[in-house]
Order: C-alpha cells, then sequence, then structure tokens
C-alpha cells in the first residue's frame, strides 16, 4: 500500500494506516507514513496529521470494547515504530539547546510525549527523551548533570496530577523552566493553571512556549491553599481499608459479585482504586469537575463491558458514607451519585 493509491494527504492515507494498525502490520504502517513523505508531506505533518489522530482512535476503539487491550498494545507498539522511521528518514539535526521531555513519574502513556519530543526535534531543538514512568530523583539527577533549556513533562490521566506538582516542584528547584501537557491537565489545561505551571495544548504550542523563555517562566502562582486542611493527605492514607471496604459491601449489596472470577475480581478492586485516585486528585486541585469526568467515563467504559451504572452508583454510595467527614470529598462523591443515578433513570425510560 502507499499514500499515492489514496491521496497524498495524511487524512486521505488514514484509512490504511488504521487498517495496518488493525492487523498488528508494522511494515504497511511504515510503508503509508514513507509513502506520505516520498510524496513531499513534512514530517511534522505526517506525525500530527496521521499517526497522532490514529492513536487516538486506537484510544476509541478500546474504549468502545471493540479492540481488546492486546489489540490497543499491539497498536501502539507499531505507532511507535512508525515514529521512529518518521524520525530517521528525516534525519534532523539539532542547532539549539537541550530540552528534556519525560512522562510523570507513574505514567506509562508515553506515545503523545514521544510524538511531541519528535516535533521538537524537526524544529532543531536538541532533545532528550527519557520515556515513560520517569521518577522524579532520576529527572532531577539528569538535570544536575546535563544543562537543560526546560523540561517538558506529559500526562494523561487527571489521577497523576499530585505527583505531576511534586515533579514540577523538583524540576523548579534546579532552576529549569517547566511546561507540561496531556489530557492529564485538561483539555483547556486548567489544572495546569492551579498547579502554576505552563501548559501546551499540543506539540506546536509546546515548540512555541519554549522558543518564548520569559513566557515560559511567566507563571501565575499555584492554587493550592485549600490543601491546608490535610483532607487530601488523610483520604489517601486510608485509600486500602477504603478498597477492602467497598469490596465487602459490593458483596453485600451486589451478590452477584461473589461469583465473580480472579480475572473479574482483580478488574473490581482495579477500579475501586481508579475511583479513589480520581476523587483524591479532584481534591488535590479542588475541582470536583476532575470527578465527574473521570465517573462519566468509568460508568461509560464499564456499561460497553455488561456493567450496570448502579454498580458504580453503589461504591460511590459506600464511600460517601464512609468520607462523611470530609467535606470536599463526600461533596464530589455526592455530586458524582447523583449524575450516575440520572444516567440510570434515562437508560432505563
Amino acid at each position: 500500500m502507499t499514500a499515492s493509491s489514496t491521496g497524498t494527504s495524511p487524512s486521505a492515507a488514514f484509512p490504511g494506516y488504521l487498517d495496518a494498525l488493525a492487523e498488528a502490520d508494522e511494515y504497511g504502517a511504515v510503508d503509508v507514513a514513507l509513502a506520505l513523505l516520498a510524496d513531499g508531506v513534512s514530517a511534522e505533518r505526517v506525525l500530527l496529521e496521521l499517526v497522532a489522530p490514529a492513536q487516538a482512535e486506537v484510544g476509541e476503539r478500546w474504549a468502545r470494547n471493540e479492540w481488546s487491550v492486546a489489540q490497543e498494545h499491539a497498536a501502539t507498539h507499531v505507532s511507535e515504530r512508525v515514529v521512529a522511521a518518521v524520525a530517521a528518514h528525516a534525519d534532523s539535526r539539532p542547532t539549539g539547546e537541550r530540552i528534556v521531555v519525560a512522562c510523570m513519574d507513574g505514567e506509562w502513556h508515553s506515545l503523545p510525549s514521544r510524538l511531541v519530543a519528535e516535533v521538537l526535534r524537526l524544529r532543531g531543538w536538541q532533545v532528550t527523551f527519557l520515556g515513560a514512568s520517569v521518577p522524579a530523583a532520576h529527572l532531577v539527577s539528569y538535570l544536575h548533570r546535563h544543562d537543560a533549556h526546560a523540561v517538558a513533562l506529559g500526562c494523561a490521566l487527571p489521577m497523576r496530577l499530585p505527583y505531576a506538582h511534586r515533579m514540577i516542584e523538583a524540576c523548579r528547584r534546579s532552576d529549569v523552566p517547566v511546561l507540561v501537557g496531556g489530557r492529564g491537565f485538561g483539555s483547556d489545561g486548567r489544572w495546569a493553571r492551579t498547579l502554576g505551571v505552563a501548559w501546551a495544548g499540543d506539540a506546536p504550542s509546546a515548540a512555541a512556549l519554549v522558543a518564548d523563555e520569559s513566557a515560559l517562566r511567566r507563571v501565575p502562582a499555584a492554587r493550592l491553599s485549600h490543601l491546608a486542611d490535610d483532607e487530601y493527605v488523610s483520604l489517601t492514607k486510608r485509600r486500602g481499608e477504603l478498597i477492602d471496604g467497598a469490596l465487602a459491601d459490593l458483596y453485600e449489596r451486589a451478590p452477584q459479585t461473589r461469583d465473580y472470577g480472579p480475572t473479574e475480581l482483580d478488574s473490581t478492586v482495579s477500579d475501586l482504586g481508579y475511583l479513589l485516585d480520581f476523587l483524591a486528585a479532584a481534591v488535590y486541585v479542588d475541582d470536583g469537575s476532575l470527578f465527574d469526568e473521570f465517573v462519566d467515563w468509568m460508568t461509560s467504559i464499564l456499561s460497553s463491558r455488561g456493567v450496570p451504572s448502579s454498580a458504580v452508583g453503589l461504591s460511590l454510595g459506600y464511600f460517601g458514607r464512609q468520607l462523611r467527614d470530609f467535606p470536599r470529598a463526600a461533596g464530589f462523591l455526592a455530586a458524582a451519585r447523583d449524575r450516575v443515578a440520572g444516567s440510570v433513570s434515562v437508560a432505563g425510560r
């Protein structure tokens, strides 16, 4: 397959590229990308208009339960190979200073950050890509050994925001400007503003930001005075206890869960943990919309897998009863429980 057979634009080549991802056809996917380059399409456009939207569609197909986790992983691996092939073909040589690009500690979705790294490289920066889940101490150690113009940190999941804040502050103590990106900071970067850090919504925006050092360093103060109440710390300390209690509550209120096998049980425990982690992140940035968005997403995912929304409502109710002395957490849980109850009512009509 070549791009010429479907046109010379990334959008025209998109269906064939997606078919290659569906088949985990590394060579076919690379051929599509290289054909576009041969037809004069820039490497940046191939990365941002072919690879990036295709990867977004991969995630959507997993969310709709059309693809398994294994298929999603295979497609992501193929896309990573395509990015490497495009980068090798472009063979860009750095003329600018060093930019360090990394994913937050615990953040394993590295492809979006890799795309940002390659766009920065294409624009002349000397880029060091440290990859997924970089511990803050290791990143700071690297910065002490290598001068950097800036650090770009990626985060796909808002539940990592408390860790992101610690990483941002660690970089600043090394006197290196920081910019962040990824869905973890909100589609409009609102949680980046809460943490007091520069935000870029996409790779071109990141490139523009690192080129303007005054803008990179001109960031508002973090808005985190609410953390003085220690609600976040107290909530995280109770995580294990709350998961155990919620599971026991499900056994009591939803007897069918007692018949779960090991795989279903592991998934349930993971889901309960995610609920608490996203709740804790919402408390950290004092924004209930973070938790609402996650509960809506989780409800949709579980529904596509045959799990009723009422199961999420039961767990939200349990957490709400246990955390009634945590004002912000209890308020977020009550609002989310009402949203789930509303969706169940609408579905039942």
